[in-house]
This record gives structure tokens, C-alpha cells and sequence, in this order.
């Protein structure tokens, strides 16, 4: 049995799916630089990812020599057709490759799906493609046409879904969830999508560790403080606290993630790896960077280039710098040993676009337990589930 990571980047999702015990994996990536990243970690003794890296676009493949081998296939598509600081085309931007991940799971029936996506995929004006794409999850043996457009398919998706004795392929749930409260020290929002097959369980995805009102008690009380041996600031105690599960860990926040890095150099020369001060760093309306004690805001990758404000730190009085690119790559939570290459726009887009190592790794965990704990989860799908519906 294979587990495939499809539009693998820097390895986010990779470094937690192999942390919660999906190895090897095969990776799938057609970025030169993000490629040569997975190669450097994949190929280190001290690097826990397991894997081999394909260097290709997903659209070429042919998945059909893996039917019924394959365990888990995870994807975190582009999210540029969806993101709230996109172009807003959703189904009609060419970047939009959730045909091809429905493909790839039609053609190599998989024990288990995990897609993630960003939380635009939820707004209202892409509801219905984003709810055709459970549909296809849920039925994949029924194929689209040739040259079909998507809301016909669709039709004949619920047509098919409502017929007499009707029953999935796979059993899907969808959830959004914020990384802040898995004990990632920063706030990113995030749809999942798991899709179990129909002869094993529905997947139930984890409740919460960590909790925005159990910071804010920790911080009224000084427990905060007196860990970081600093003065009380109050930065967040104005805010109203609802009642939480008293059992929750605080949020991690900026100071509890990279305090323990040492001081960034000024030149990359001699400099921990990816950790060196990059100058030039400002705040304007809208993009004022994250503050020490509060989870980061979410880490950009950019679009047009490197992101300016958004990726900057924010000291008491007002001073701004840039996170370092190992800073980053921490409120990622990747591991310090996980190396980035290419230059500092290339570093900050697999950075910037991936997957949160420690949420991916909760998020898969469970799963992995339930595909192993049931037998049948290494049994191939009948003929039912791997043929085409034609004419449904």
C-alpha cells in the first residue's frame, strides 16, 4: 500500500501525515525549487520525512496502475481560485485543480482522502461548487462527460445520489478548523475534507487543544509572564473571556514559538539555516504584522512576489522587522531540521502555502488509526466503486 501527497510544496502536509505514521509517501510536485526541498529533507539522516518526490504535473499522470494499492491520498490543491485575496474565479480559474484530485481518486480508489483547502472555498458564492465537490467525493464511479459542464454533472451527481437503494462509494465530512486551536502559534483558518471508503467508518475529526480564552486567563493571571520572566503587559485582558473547557491549553503564541531560536544574523552567511534579518520591513493600513503575544497572524506566501506587511513582527513600541524565513517556517511548525532551497521568494511561497506540520499531523492521526484498526481498510474496491457510471 502507497500514500500519496499530490501538490506536495514544501512538504507541509508530508512532514505531519509521515508524523501520524503515513510512510513512505509518494510526493507529487511539479516547483523546481519546492521539489529540490523535498529532496534535500527526504534524503537526510536526520529528517523523519520518508518519501519519494515526482516531479510532475498531477494533470500527466496516470493513476490507474495504483487502483486499489493506494491507503491515504492527501491534497492540499492550489487555493488561489478561492482565496479571499484571489482573482474570486473559483471553478473558472485555470489554476482550479480539484477536477484532476477527484480524478486521482477515481482512478486509484484510495482507502482514505484528506484535502485541504482555504476558508474562501466556504463563501457563499462558491457554495455550490464547493458542495459539487463533496458530491464527486462521495460518488466518484460517477465520471463526468466529455466536454460536460460541471453544474450538469452535478445534476446528475444528486439524480444519482436520491435513486432507490443508493449507496456511496465513501463517507465524506468537511470541517473548518483554526490551526491556533491544535497548538500552532498561529491564527489560519482552514477547510478539511476527509472521504472514507464506504466499507470502513466515518471519519470524526479531533476536538480542540488549545483555547484564546485559556491565554487570556493565562495572561490576566501572570502564569504568562512569569514563564517568559517578563513584566505583565496586558495585551489581550480588555476582552471579553467566555466560558471554556477549563482541560484546554492556551493558544501558543509568537514569544512561545521562537524565543528559543537564537538571535537572527544580520547576513545569511553563518547564519542558522533560513534564519537571518531581511531588511526593509514597514506596517501599513490593513497589513500591521503580528505582536509577541498573541498567535501570528496568518503567514502569507504572496502572490505578486514576497508579502510586506502581513510577514512582520511587531515590538511594544511599534518597531517592525520581518520574521526571518526559520521564524516562518516555526509558526508553521515544521521542524528546524526541515531545510528550505531557492532564493528568499521561493522559501517564503512553500512556507507561505503550506499546510501547518502539527495540524496536518492531528487532522491524520485518528485517520490513520481508523484505516489500521479496521481490517478491510487494505481490501481493493469491487468493481461497483471502480467503474465508470456511464449514462447515470
Amino acid at each position: 500500500m502507497v500514500d500519496l501527497d499530490l501538490f506536495a510544496g514544501g512538504g507541509g502536509l508530508a512532514v505531519g501525515l509521515a508524523a501520524a505514521g503515513f510512510r513512505p509517501l509518494e510526493l507529487y510536485e511539479n516547483d523546481s525549487f519546492a521539489c529540490e526541498t523535498l529532496r534535500r529533507n527526504a534524503a537526510s539522516n536526520s529528517s523523519e520525512l520518508s518519501a519519494n518526490i515526482q516531479e510532475m504535473d498531477v494533470v500527466d499522470v496516470h493513476w490507474r496502475h495504483l487502483q486499489g494499492n493506494v491507503r491515504l491520498l492527501a491534497a492540499g490543491a492550489p487555493c488561489q481560485p478561492f482565496s479571499l485575496g484571489g482573482k474570486h474565479k473559483a471553478a473558472e480559474d485555470g489554476r482550479n485543480l480539484f477536477p484532476e484530485v477527484v480524478r486521482a481518486v477515481r482512478e486509484t480508489c484510495p482507502a482514505a482522502v484528506m484535502i485541504e483547502n482555504v476558508r474562501g472555498l466556504l463563501r457563499q458564492d462558491f457554495l455550490p461548487y464547493f458542495e459539487y465537490i463533496l458530491r464527486q467525493l462521495e460518488c466518484p464511479s460517477v465520471r463526468p462527460m466529455q466536454s460536460e459542464l460541471w453544474t450538469d454533472h452535478d445534476q446528475r451527481l444528486r439524480r444519482h445520489q436520491c435513486s432507490v437503494g443508493y449507496r456511496p462509494d465513501y463517507w465524506v465530512t468537511r470541517t473548518l478548523l483554526n490551526a491556533a486551536d491544535f497548538g500552532v502559534a498561529q491564527v489560519r483558518m482552514r477547510v478539511f475534507i476527509v472521504a472514507t471508503r464506504s466499507d470502513l467508518p466515518l471519519f470524526r475529526f479531533p476536538s480542540a487543544t488549545h483555547s484564546r480564552s485559556a491565554l487570556i486567563r493565562s495572561q490576566d493571571d501572570g502564569n504568562y509572564w512569569k514563564r517568559h520572566r517578563l513584566k505583565p503587559a496586558g495585551v489581550k485582558s480588555t476582552r471579553f473571556v467566555k466560558a471554556s473547557n477549563e482541560e484546554l491549553l492556551p493558544w501558543r503564541t509568537v514569544r512561545d514559538e521562537i524565543t528559543s531560536l537564537p538571535d537572527p544574523t544580520e547576513i545569511e552567511e553563518g547564519a542558522l539555516t533560513n534564519h537571518w534579518l531581511i531588511p526593509g520591513a514597514r506596517s501599513y493600513p490593513g497589513h500591521s504584522g503580528s505582536i509577541w503575544d498573541w498567535p501570528a497572524k496568518t503567514v502569507k506566501a504572496g502572490v505578486h512576489g514576497v508579502p510586506g506587511g502581513e510577514n512582520i513582527l511587531a515590538d511594544r513600541d511599534g518597531k517592525v522587522r520581518y520574521f526571518t524565513l526559520r521564524e516562518l517556517a516555526r509558526l508553521q511548525s515544521f521542524p528546524d531540521k526541515h531545510v528550505f532551497s531557492g532564493a528568499r521568494i521561493h522559501v517564503t511561497r512553500q512556507i507561505g502555502n503550506a499546510v501547518p506540520c502539527k495540524l496536518a499531523e492531528v487532522v491524520a492521526r485518528p485517520l490513520f488509526e481508523l484505516i489500521r484498526a479496521n481490517s478491510n481498510g487494505r481490501k481493493a474496491l469491487g468493481g461497483r466503486h471502480v467503474a465508470a457510471a456511464a449514462g447515470i
